[in-house]
């Protein structure tokens, strides 16, 4: 099965965020290269939180770029097998942390932001990842910090988007 055909399998047994989650599927629908960074109109990307339920904490990255703390994730790949193989690779990529495990029953939110040209949507589809006890993060170069916060911090240093994917990872757990 190709990443395409696994992303609009996903999204279509992706249940809430009704609106959102056709405007995805309308997307691919209408972008065969939806799923790459080179589609202009936009295009899928994968991210996942990353959790640490046992000390009520997750890992945000100071995002390069954007030099926002967000949570791990990015443009597919060819190599990629599904969405879900995407956030994964992505989030143990970003934080330097094997062994993270994806929570069951697929997504937790959609996230539709704006990007810079020449794209200008990001139609991200984000999981959740569970940390290893004892976990250790390492900073990769798409990074300037990386920093585990407790729950009650997330609100004080990360937009909305941010609180709005942990309360869905916490509700998930």
């Amino acid at each position: 099965m190709s990443l395409y055909d696994d992303a609009v399998l996903v999204l279509k047994g992706y249940e809430g965020q009704e609106e959102l989650r056709q405007a995805y599927l309308d997307h691919l629908a209408a972008h065969p290269d939806g799923m790459w960074k080179a589609c202009e109109a936009g295009h899928i990307t994968a991210s996942a939180v990353v959790i640490d339920p046992s000390r009520g904490r997750v890992l945000l990255t100071l995002h390069r770029k954007l030099r926002m703390w967000l949570q791990m994730g990015g443009h597919c790949e060819p190599e990629d097998t599904s969405l879900e193989a995407a956030a994964l690779r992505e989030a143990t990529e970003e934080s330097g942390i094997t062994g993270l495990t994806l929570l069951p029953g697929g997504p937790v939110r959609l996230d539709r932001h704006p990007i810079p040209a020449p794209c200008h949507w990001h139609l991200d589809v984000q999981y959740a990842v569970v940390a290893p006890p004892g976990a250790v993060q390492e900073i990769s170069d798409e990074s300037l910090d990386l920093r585990w916060f407790g729950y009650d911090e997330v609100a004080d240093v990360a937009d909305e988007s941010v609180v709005r994917l942990l309360e869905a990872a916490r509700a998930r757990l």
